[in-house]
This record gives C-alpha cells, structure tokens and sequence, in this order.
C-alpha cells in the first residue's frame, strides 16, 4: 500500500500553525513545515514530510542523518552544528544538500521531528 503524499490544511490549531495531513493522520506544524508535537513523529511521517520538500524516497543515507539529527537533540536538546554533523555522519555539505536540498536546517531537522532550529545548524 503506497503512502499519500502530505497536505497542508489552512484551518489552524493555533495561531500561525497549519494541519498536515498524510494517511489519515493530523499534526500540526508551524509555518515552515516543523511539527509542533514532536511526540507523534514517526518513520512514517518523516517520509511525508520529506514529500514536502521533494525528496521522494529516504535512503539509507537519509536515515543515517536523520537519526543522528534525533540523538544528538535527545542528548543535547538542540540541533547539532553544520560541521559537527558533516563530521560524525561522514557526509560533506553538499551530500547533504544533495539529500535534503532545503538544507540541513530546514530540511533534515525538520524531516527528523525537530523544532525548527534557531542560529546555524
């Protein structure tokens, strides 16, 4: 069974938050796309929310990203820095962009369930 791509719904929970919709399933999220419930991310709404931003499929080397995106936020409750995470997932810059094209910021943290993230990521 193929997963439907993800809607924003104009109707809002809160002011200056949309509902996404993908499956079935609602959660709200900011004006960039970044849930605000971070308790109901899942492998399967990071694959809806990749949708948004073009990526079609997530590879393994989405994943290994992603998840060391989610680690180091669990452990340090902020996004790791750019350099830092080219440097522990192995991935230039632009191996990233290549995976995420919105950026590491916009596009891997908020795939990976993030807050969106102030300052450089």
């Amino acid at each position: 069974m193929r997963e439907k791509r993800g809607k924003m719904a104009s109707s809002t929970a809160t002011p200056g938050t949309a509902i996404f919709t993908w499956n079935n399933h609602a959660v709200e999220v900011d004006e960039d796309g970044f849930i605000q419930q971070p308790e109901l991310w899942d492998d399967r709404l990071a694959l809806a929310l990749a949708h948004t931003d073009g990526v079609a499929e997530l590879t393994d080397a989405h994943w290994k990203i992603i998840r060391y995106i989610r680690d180091y936020f669990h452990e340090f409750e902020i996004a790791p820095m750019i350099r830092k995470l080219c440097k522990e997932t192995g991935f230039s810059l632009r191996e990233i962009y290549d995976l995420f094209p919105s950026g590491p910021a916009k596009g891997a943290c908020k795939v990976a369930g993030l807050p969106k993230p102030t300052g450089c990521v």
